[in-house]
């Protein structure tokens, strides 16, 4: 009796790669790349995703698409500026040139003039105290949650204490000069916060051994919680910006100005964590905090992320008092944390140079946006609508930058996904919404076509 079940005819491994255009794609993908793409096909064939007959021709399709990374470059319809999940900030022509040019070997700690190492991201360094006159010293790590776990540990112990183990007895807190521990942490209740994929704040700084001190209520503090917290086992005072919530009403916080007083009469470091970024007040985000406020008022060290509204890469910065950062720069901790030589050369380039196209996004011209808009539709037959974008990446929680949007079937927010372009939109009340404040310019004729394309491919 014959064996009719097609997939028995699938073909082998060793005939694929004997493929013309399989072989050709082996001079720039590895072979492991290649087998691998092979046996999902394969596979494929065997659950009835596709047909026998289609193997060959999907093997070569998917090799002859494959670019040198599985991330697919996106065009942000959206409307939110600082994207998490479309990586955040896109970075500057300048920053990507800076990358481009760093990738290969670069001075990165070595003085071209005399031959002998030097300090690594010298330049980064520099430019971020260019930005910031009032800031003494600063230092890059590879994101904003290492800065903070950094900066914790480095300032634990102040007093002339050292840190001492997370389970160590009350008797067991003292050092072997019997000078006390200092290894809490004290911060408002109403700071502590959860970011996004359920990371948590206070779980990342417990796990340097440090004990928060918690102040206050979810609603209101005052300095006064503060004082009354303090203690011999005191190692610092935190002040968080709660970043991607508002808490409204009746509410009280105390103010890094505030705190300063009471961290100078009980000679303890203040540390501010402002997440987003920004170097000076922006009278777009009157309540967003930034870096030359809280330094001027009074903060010994400020942690930024680099890929919010500065607009940079990956990373955490550290500014502040030249002894406070020194001492944070020297501790152990600080090797494994170090950024590497392409995020130096992006975040230099990114704040020595004017463009930026967060910032571009955020102060647009917004009859502009809608001159856009209205082409756009025109060439897709859809409609203009009023739409908020927003800062997103946790700045500037509800604040809404008014806008506008091509209002578009909800079923074409999927093939738009899965196009070349592929375009993310925003998919809100039964609607998909191209919002092209995000958008260069120069792409929006590739809006116009991918739409067409995916509402066609979707009749």
């Amino acid at each position: 009796m014959v064996d009719a079940d097609p997939r028995r005819n699938i073909p082998r491994t060793d005939h694929l790669l004997n493929l013309p255009e399989v072989v050709a794609a082996g001079e720039r993908l590895s072979q492991a790349t290649i087998r691998s793409i092979i046996s999902e096909t394969q596979t494929a064939a065997r659950t009835g995703e596709i047909t026998v007959a289609e193997v060959a021709p999907t093997v070569i399709r998917h090799l002859s698409s494959r670019s040198a990374s599985s991330l697919t470059p996106v065009l942000n319809a959206t409307g939110i500026i600082v994207h998490t999940n479309l990586g955040r900030a896109p970075l500057s022509e300048s920053a990507r040139r800076a990358v481009a040019d760093a990738t290969g070997y670069v001075d990165v700690e070595m003085d071209l003039e005399t031959g002998r190492r030097s300090k690594r991201g010298a330049g980064a360094k520099q430019a971020l105290l260019r930005a910031c006159p009032e800031a003494e010293d600063a230092l890059v790590v590879n994101n904003g949650a290492a800065a903070l776990l950094l900066v914790v540990t480095a300032l634990r112990g102040g007093r002339g204490a050292s840190a001492v183990a997370d389970d160590a007895t009350d008797d067991d807190r003292t050092n072997s000069d019997n000078s006390v521990a200092a290894d809490e942490i004290i911060v408002s209740r109403g700071e502590l916060i959860e970011i996004g994929a359920g990371f948590r704040l206070p779980d990342l700084m417990m796990t340097t051994g440090a004990r928060l001190r918690e102040v206050g209520t979810t609603n209101r503090t005052h300095l006064d919680d503060y004082a009354q917290a303090i203690g011999t086992e005191t190692a610092s005072l935190l002040k968080v910006h709660t970043s991607n919530f508002r808490v409204e009403g009746f509410t009280a916080s105390v103010e890094v100005a505030q705190l300063r007083g009471l961290a100078d009469e009980h000679d303890l470091p203040l540390i501010a964590d402002l997440g987003s970024g920004l170097f000076e007040p922006d009278p777009s985000l009157p309540d967003e905090p930034d870096i030359a406020s809280a330094l001027a008022a009074g903060a010994d060290v400020v942690i930024v992320s680099g890929d919010k509204l500065l607009g940079g890469p990956q990373a955490g910065l550290i500014l502040g008092r030249s002894d406070a950062v020194q001492r944070i720069a020297k501790h152990p901790l600080a090797r494994a944390m170090r950024t590497d030589k392409l995020t130096l050369a992006a975040i230099e380039a990114t704040i020595a140079n004017t463009e930026n196209p967060v910032q571009d996004a955020l102060h647009i011209d917004v009859d502009q946006l809608r001159e856009r808009s209205e082409r756009v539709a025109g060439l897709v037959s859809g409609t203009v609508v009023a739409h908020d974008g927003r800062v997103g990446g946790g700045g500037a929680p509800g604040v809404p930058l008014p806008g506008w949007a091509v209002e578009l079937p909800e079923e074409l927010a999927r093939p738009l996904r899965l196009g070349d372009p592929a375009v993310v939109a925003r998919v809100h009340q039964g609607r998909c919404l191209i919002d092209l404040r995000c958008v260069p310019e120069a792409d929006d004729d590739r809006i116009g076509e991918a739409v067409n394309r995916a509402r066609g491919n979707h009749a």
